[in-house]
């Protein structure tokens, strides 16, 4: 799969480490007889303070770049990882950023709030538009597109996740690297564990996989819908980018799998076995993990473990999306201080 005929910036030097897990594995299966865990360790990409939305950006902001625009247009939630990210490529380019934020949950959004918000504040955003649960959020960055053009200015717009083909070659990138890694490193991988969201890396690197013969199942962790809902959107992001490539392949329908019942009761709300994960990567690894995304992936992952999903001794790689300043919204909660649902 040829990535080279699409201009792309790069922000992060050197490979992300592919590391083993061996106090996880010890703490997730005490009795031994589990999977071994491995990392993937995608939250130390570069863009401040990392996370899976910068492979992405690397070819959307080079698009961008290439059409001449001075302003990045994007949306998300109120403490969107890809929001921030995105602003972050924005002020390394000397570009402009304007957000469109979507009140997922009614009073979510805080405007003094720390996390991502924060970053939001500290980066210089240009502007933000905040809108109701529900909102259609093309038309919404669309008119931001508008009143720039009308101002002689010329917006670029990023859909949310930075999910779409051209977005998703950054985990096709991501495949190439893990194939280099597995061979230097003489890993042998059984499954992946990924979050599946809006799409683009579950769906971008399923791509990656199919394209360069990578024969390892993926299993995506719902953090936001469950998978009659969730599969289909991962079906065709993975057919657009194989499709964006000139790869003539179709997507086998039962290459994608997703797992839900671990984002409930709503995206962004927390709960308990989100809350047992991140303790638990942090008090056996020093890794954390954020509430709302690769803390409940997690809790899939033990979940999954827990239903003897993964045979014994099965090598099992965990890619870790990032997320780290959502952490610091949600303390009194991933200190057990808070009772919260299961």
């Amino acid at each position: 799969m040829d990535l080279s005929r699409f201009p792309r910036r790069r922000y992060t030097p050197l490979a992300t480490p592919l590391e083993f897990l061996p106090n996880f594995t010890r703490a997730l299966s005490p009795q031994g007889g589990g999977p071994n865990i491995w990392i993937k360790r995608d939250d130390m990409l570069g863009l401040y303070p990392g996370g899976n939305k910068t492979r992405k950006l690397e070819f959307l902001v080079a698009d961008a770049l290439a059409q001449g625009a001075d302003t990045l247009i994007t949306c998300g939630a109120p403490q969107s990882n890809h929001c921030r990210i995105t602003l972050a490529a924005a002020v390394k380019e000397g570009l402009k950023c304007r957000f469109v934020i979507e009140e997922r949950v009614p009073g979510g959004f805080n405007e003094s709030a720390s996390g991502n918000h924060f970053l939001f504040r500290l980066f210089g955003v240009e502007a933000l538009t905040v809108l109701p649960a529900g909102s259609n959020m093309g038309q919404a960055m669309q008119q931001v597109a508008d009143e720039l053009a009308a101002q002689g200015r010329k917006g670029y717009i990023i859909p949310g996740g930075g999910s779409n083909a051209l977005g998703g070659l950054g985990y096709v990138a991501c495949a190439q690297e893990l194939q280099q890694q597995f061979f230097e490193q003489g890993v042998q991988i059984d499954r992946v564990v990924v979050g599946s969201g809006s799409s683009g890396t579950h769906g971008g690197l399923l791509a990656g996989f199919l394209g360069n013969n990578i024969n390892i199942p993926i299993v995506g962790i719902g953090v936001s819908r469950d998978p009659q809902d969730q599969e289909p959107l991962v079906y065709k992001e993975a057919q657009a980018v194989l499709d964006l490539l000139g790869v003539a392949l179709t997507v086998p329908r039962e290459a994608v799998l997703s797992v839900g019942g671990y984002w409930q009761p709503k995206y962004s709300v927390p709960n308990a076995r989100m809350v047992e994960a991140v303790q638990m990567l942090a008090r056996s690894e020093a890794i954390l993990l954020d509430p709302v995304y690769t803390g409940k992936i997690m809790a899939g992952l033990i979940g999954l473990t827990r239903q003897g999903f993964f045979k014994p001794g099965e090598n099992v790689l965990f890619l870790h999306t990032g997320g780290l300043p959502s952490i610091h919204v949600y303390e009194r909660e991933l200190l057990g201080l808070i009772e919260l649902p299961a």
